[in-house]
């Protein structure tokens, strides 16, 4: 586990414990060791601060390339805490530098980590679970690891869209549910199979949270 993490979770990680005392379920779904994918539901910006508060092992989450790429004091602070923190550089462009996370990713994974994703793409605009994309599955299979089903509930209230940090103690209390494994290997990684795995997998997030699903994408921001 990076030592920056290490100290995240004792410092960050342990606030959120004390201090929202969410409850966790499923917990023994997550594997002592090797590499697998968390595909989660996503309510919030919380949500990646009580995943990494609850589970006891390193997750590498994503970062927008901005966060590696700045200049200055500030560019080599913020470079500083996404490769402590043991983050994947996200390339917002299209093509070939879209993908360079998805490279980036599967050797963590091979390695024994663990890369949390959020099939849905965004944050959901309206507490609805929206229909999966398959990049988790694609991931999943490419490196050969399982994929643990995450179901967050209540992160919303504890920090809305909109809100840079969560409110204090007493305006929510978040439940994160782990659901079993889900094995890829021996997976096809065309195209019908991934559609077929994504779909198994948001139908096992949908039975964790209980979310009224939508067989649509979730509008990207700015959209109705």
């Amino acid at each position: 586990m990076p030592l920056l993490y290490s100290f995240g979770k004792i410092t960050v990680g342990s606030a959120m414990i004390l201090g929202w005392r969410p409850r966790v379920e499923g917990l023994e779904n997550v594997p002592k060791t090797g590499g697998a994918v968390f595909a989660s539901n996503h309510l919030s910006v919380a949500d990646e601060l009580f995943l990494g508060a609850v589970v006891p092992r390193h997750l590498a989450f994503w970062a927008k390339s901005e966060y590696f790429n700045g200049t200055g004091v500030r560019g080599r602070f913020n470079r500083f805490i996404m490769e402590g923190l043991g983050a994947i550089k996200v390339e917002r462009a299209g093509g070939r530098a879209a993908l360079t996370a998805f490279d980036a990713a599967i050797p963590k994974l091979k390695a024994g980590d663990m890369v949390v994703v959020y099939p849905e793409g965004t944050r959901s605009p309206d507490g609805k679970l929206y229909r999966g994309r398959t990049g988790a599955a694609r991931l999943a299979v490419a490196a050969g690891v399982p994929i643990i089903p995450v179901g967050v509930i209540g992160t919303e209230r504890i920090q809305p869209i909109g809100q840079p940090y969560p409110k204090l103690v007493g305006w929510g209390k978040a439940t994160i549910k782990f659901g079993e494994p889900i094995p890829t290997t021996g997976r096809p990684d065309d195209r019908t199979a991934l559609r077929e795995l994504t779909d198994e997998v948001m139908a096992e997030i949908q039975k964790l949270t209980g979310q009224e699903y939508i067989p649509r994408y979730a509008p990207a921001k700015g959209q109705d």
